[in-house]
């Protein structure tokens, strides 16, 4: 039985006794946002991706204030932060910015506009 919670998941652990208890692992997303202003893409790294796709939107965030709002195109989850890291990474390089963006065009988002 598996129980989802926002840092992670959690899982019953039997204990002496009859007894269970919660042990919690850490999960991790590698997020893709695309701006409805200027159609550019934001990449980052999280355990909370509605709350950070929020904070994003609420201006939070001064590296991305002027190009809201967002609408989340990608998430990926990972056991791992490095794992995680080492994806969010790859996504930041030229190669995989340029397999983002053909993969996600600024037409498939709703509200864009092409200034």
């Amino acid at each position: 039985m598996l129980f989802y919670i926002c840092a992670g998941v959690a899982e019953l652990v039997d204990l002496p006794a009859g007894r269970q208890a919660r042990r919690t692992f850490a999960v991790f997303f590698v997020y893709v946002l695309r701006s409805q202003r200027d159609g550019e893409l934001y990449i980052g790294l999280t355990q909370d991706v509605a709350r950070r796709l929020q904070q994003h939107n609420v201006g939070h965030e001064r590296t991305t204030r002027a190009r809201r709002p967002f609408v989340l195109v990608l998430s990926e989850r990972f056991e791992t932060r490095e794992a995680a890291r080492a994806r969010e990474k790859y996504y930041k390089s030229g190669f995989g910015r340029e397999i983002l963006k053909a993969s996600f065009s600024p037409q498939d988002v709703p509200g864009w506009r092409n200034w």
